[in-house]
């Protein structure tokens, strides 16, 4: 059996450190950071949905006019809404909207409005995107 020299391991050696690195990089919490976000909003394809919450598909309406989109959009989660605001209050800045005071943000001439159904469960966001 011939013997194994420096050279013939390194193909695993290199194998080995290409897995560990891969392994790294995507394992949990990789670009959190950067976007804790997986999905968009429906109508308002540049606003993220918090990943608590699941959109209402049926409950949303879109109106495109040359004045402006109109977009409503609900979703739901078991979180509250001092979660919600805290997510979308260091989510949305980053993304160009400026807060404008609890559950309202400006960008670009459109207004984006944050509002909570408390009296059902579990909690029901609605999004209220108009022209400014």
């Amino acid at each position: 059996m011939p013997a194994r020299t420096a050279f013939s391991r390194r193909p695993v050696r290199l194998a080995a450190i290409f897995l560990f690195a891969l392994a790294v990089w995507a394992g949990p919490g990789h670009g959190e950071e950067a976007a804790p976000w997986r999905a968009y909003l429906h109508g308002i394809e540049d606003l993220p949905l918090m990943p608590a919450l699941t959109e209402l598909d049926d409950a949303g309406i879109v109106f495109d006019k040359p004045a402006g989109r109109i977009v409503i959009s609900l979703a739901e989660g078991q979180v509250t809404p001092a979660e919600v605001r805290a997510f979308y209050a260091k989510t949305l800045p980053q993304l160009g909207w400026r807060p404008e005071g609890a559950g309202l943000f400006h960008r670009e001439g459109e207004v984006l409005r944050i509002e909570f159904e408390t009296d059902v469960s579990p909690l029901r966001v609605r999004f209220s995107l108009s022209p400014d």
